[in-house]
């Protein structure tokens, strides 16, 4: 922890280059500024134990500082943006920051993971049906593109959307429109898509497994999550962020050793963030309000 004198001398340097960043017209000339006052504001953040967050999401190392300045420059618009990530990264913590700091904020934003429901039925959760189109179809529904009109849909594992139901996602990016299963009428939307995968999109697309014109559609922007185990520094924000979470979820509260800490920041991590959560959640409730090395799972203190 730093002391007093070092948090006031840290505020004063961010003071400092915040007035230079006020005085200096040229961009080349106010990057290396604003990349000075991050510094000192991670350092402030790390002296106040406060959580480094940005658009709702934990961290505060350098490729995630990367792909915050990536989202600084595309929230305001409403191009379709890809998500490109392992599984557990927090895709879907991107498209909801997407959606509640963009222009359509406030809006409908709904979500469907296209590897998670069977073809016939992803494609009335997304279109919608006419009553009657199928068994099972006893009424009229209006489909997630309808329902989230001005407003977001989230496609998660949109490399896993069936072959033959692509031309359809493909149109509503191109005219804004759906035809529901078993009508054959058109409504026109006004939707933002934001999709996601952890499977290589351009592979699938030699293979004929995915459209590539639908991919050039979806790829308008990309935003590459890093793995948690190329985020140095941020495996201890984590902690104390989901310590905080699982004391208000579980009512119980619990700290870490650094011996045990040391071995969570060691480990790679192969479920991500996600992992992470479960790893901690599972401690607080073995533990007797002190996580130490023996409390973790094996093979996380078994790691060389």
């Amino acid at each position: 922890m730093n002391s007093p004198e070092k948090s006031h001398e840290l505020r004063e340097r961010l003071q400092r280059l915040l007035a230079e960043a006020r005085e200096c017209g040229a961009f080349e000339d106010l990057r290396p500024l604003l990349a000075g006052a991050l510094e000192v504001r991670a350092e402030l953040a790390a002296d106040s134990g406060a959580v480094p967050m940005r658009y709702g999401m934990v961290g505060d190392a350098k490729p995630m500082r990367e792909m915050y300045a990536l989202l600084d420059k595309i929230v305001p618009s409403e191009v379709p943006v890809l998500v490109l990530g392992e599984t557990g990264t927090g895709k879907e913590l991107v498209a909801r920051a997407l959606h509640a700091f963009g222009p359509r904020k406030g809006k409908v934003f709904l979500a469907e993971n296209c590897a998670a429901v069977p073809a016939q039925l992803l494609e009335s959760e997304l279109f919608g049906h006419k009553r009657g189109s199928f068994t099972g179809a006893v009424a009229d529904r209006p489909g997630h593109f309808v329902a989230a009109d001005k407003g977001t849909v989230f496609l998660d594992e949109i490399g896993d959307m069936p072959l033959e139901m692509q031309p359809k996602l493909l149109r509503v990016l191109q005219e804004g429109e759906v035809r529901p299963v078993g009508s054959n009428k058109v409504t026109k939307v006004d939707v933002r898509i934001v999709a996601a995968t952890n499977r290589d999109l351009r592979a699938m697309c030699k293979t004929q497994a995915f459209r590539e014109d639908l991919y050039f559609r979806l790829a308008v922007v990309t935003v590459q999550l890093p793995p948690l185990r190329e985020r140095k520094g941020d495996v201890a924000h984590l902690v104390r962020f989901f310590l905080r979470s699982m004391e208000k979820e579980m009512g119980r509260s619990a700290t870490v050793t650094p011996e045990a800490l040391a071995l969570l920041d060691r480990w790679r991590w192969p479920g991500n963030v996600r992992e992470l959560e479960n790893e901690i959640r599972r401690c607080v409730a073995l533990s007797d309000g002190t996580i130490r090395p023996q409390d973790l799972s094996p093979q996380i203190r078994a790691a060389p």
